[in-house]
């Protein structure tokens, strides 16, 4: 039975999200919007909810608009129904219902990550646990302590003991077995690598050995290493390995489909790293294609590597497109429509309303506060003495009359170099918000439950017109100002 959904709203949306939701695939009868009696809906308090929304509910769930900034939880205490924060835009709605009027759940996945350290000898105990803790909170299931060729690493001992007492799980990856027997007695998970002719080196430990072909692509000798471990009584996990574009990466794919037909049992293990190190190409689109692979062929382990500069964060990409990939296969759907994380320069929707929306916007203003909006035509900026739009800020400036307000220029000037970045790149623009890099960017906190506190610049201008002008008409031009006015209302939900 489909849950049934209350949407809220204010006067100025109620149309269009009544609209919009109309022409969504939900059960007749599942939902119904009420509007709570403001005009913007964004602007909705805890305190309007409570004293307007009359209960009981006849809902299993309330969404709000996703702009708006109340405490959800007390509200769902409250009123005993679930409270939920919808998308900013109208225009996203479709995407955050999903499937049966509920989000996506990307909280499930069955990859693990084997985040590797590559630098590892050259760095303290201390600092290798501070590393740890990072990629961990990036998304590594496990921290791989990376050995190098020819370079002494005395406290290896010491290290995996050092991040197993911190709670991680942890593998060693050497090319000198005697590294890897090491750190087998010292506790450590798992070991990269061994082949069929080294697995003594974790004998009597509880350490799972990652399995190698050797020589390098020789398939069978995989399967014979497999066997072997069997044989011996050892779990294991198989890597037939991924070479780079141009040295054998077609090949080596077919090595790693081959295996899975041979063996449709064995873990296998892919490292990433020999595409997103080895390519001058942003790793999203990479990480999400392989990570793909790896779903069809339920691979269930990658190890992956972030050393250059573009790929710093790319555990965070494997985390986001392992997510995406298990809900999509558990769905029979494809990897689409499920969330835009690995959208970093280019949105599916950038343009949430058409010129000729916000022209009719713009036409109903009656305050001096500026607009601004991105479509496809070009970067707008409107309040009630006119509407200009170009796709080249520096011929905005001289319409705008603020030459001699050096805080409002260079606030103006801020958002619309933001505001023409994402009509360049097509990109979503909401005014006094960051722009969104998926996760290629650490994304900025923010308090859910109250408005941002006004820009700086504009503060301090008003600080001087409360001297000038006297404090009746700075408080006007306060709420004339207030950065929640500025949100265009009528794509909230």
């Amino acid at each position: 039975m489909a849950q049934k959904l209350l949407f809220l709203t204010g006067r100025l949306a109620e149309a269009r999200l009544i609209k919009t939701i109309g022409s969504l695939d939900l059960a007749e009868g599942s939902w119904r919007v009420a509007n709570i009696g403001i005009k913007v809906a964004a602007l909705m308090t805890e305190g309007i909810v409570k004293n307007r929304l009359k209960g009981p509910i006849a809902a299993d769930k309330v969404i709000v608009p996703g702009r708006s900034r109340m405490d959800l939880e007390k509200l769902s205490v409250h009123f005993g129904v679930p409270f939920e924060r919808g998308p900013d835009e109208l225009i996203d709605l479709p995407q955050f219902l999903g499937k049966g009027g509920s989000p996506p759940d990307l909280s499930r996945h069955d990859l693990r990550i084997f985040a590797e350290i590559i630098e590892a000898p050259t760095l303290t105990v201390d600092e290798l646990v501070q590393r740890a803790a990072k990629l961990a909170a990036s998304g590594g299931d496990v921290i791989d302590v990376g050995c190098q060729p020819d370079t002494p690493f005395p406290h290896l001992d010491e290290t995996v003991k050092a991040l197993k007492a911190a709670g991680h799980r942890v593998s060693v990856d050497s090319g000198d077995i005697a590294e890897l027997r090491r750190g087998a007695l010292a506790g450590a998970d798992y070991v990269l690598s061994l082949d069929e002719t080294t697995l003594d080196a974790v004998a009597g430990t509880a350490c799972v050995p990652i399995l190698v072909p050797k020589p390098h692509g020789d398939l069978a000798s995989l399967v014979r290493a497999i066997d072997k471990a069997k044989a011996m009584g050892l779990a294991h996990i198989a890597d037939p390995i991924l070479d780079p574009i141009h040295f054998g990466f077609s090949v080596s794919l077919e090595r790693y489909a081959e295996l899975r037909r041979l063996r449709p049992d064995v873990e296998i293990l892919m490292g990433t790293g020999n595409l997103t190190e080895l390519t001058d190409v942003d790793s999203q689109g990479l990480t999400a294609m392989l990570l793909g692979i790896c779903s069809e062929l339920r691979i269930q382990n990658v190890l992956v590597v972030q050393v250059s500069p573009h790929t710093r964060r790319t555990v965070e990409e494997h985390d986001a497109a392992r997510r995406v990939m298990f809900r999509a296969r558990e769905d029979q759907s494809l990897p689409k429509g499920y969330d835009g994380g690995l959208l970093s320069l280019h949105d599916l929707r950038p343009f949430p309303a058409s010129a000729a929306e916000v022209r009719e916007h713009a036409a109903g203003l009656r305050d001096l506060n500026f607009r601004i909006e991105v479509t496809a035509d070009g970067i707008h900026i409107y309040n009630r003495d006119g509407h200009q739009l170009a796709t080249d800020p520096f011929e905005l400036y001289a319409k705008l009359g603020v030459d001699h307000d050096g805080p409002h220029a260079f606030y103006l000037g801020y958002e619309l170099a933001k505001a023409e970045t994402a009509w360049q790149l097509g990109k979503r623009y909401a005014q006094d918000n960051p722009l969104h890099w998926g996760v290629a960017a650490e994304r900025r906190s923010e308090n859910l439950t109250r408005h941002a506190p006004e820009a700086a610049t504009l503060k301090a201008k008003k600080d001087a017109r409360d001297t000038a002008r006297g404090r009746a008409a700075a408080a006007d031009e306060r709420e004339d100002r207030d950065a929640a006015d500025r949100r265009d209302d009528r794509n909230d939900t």
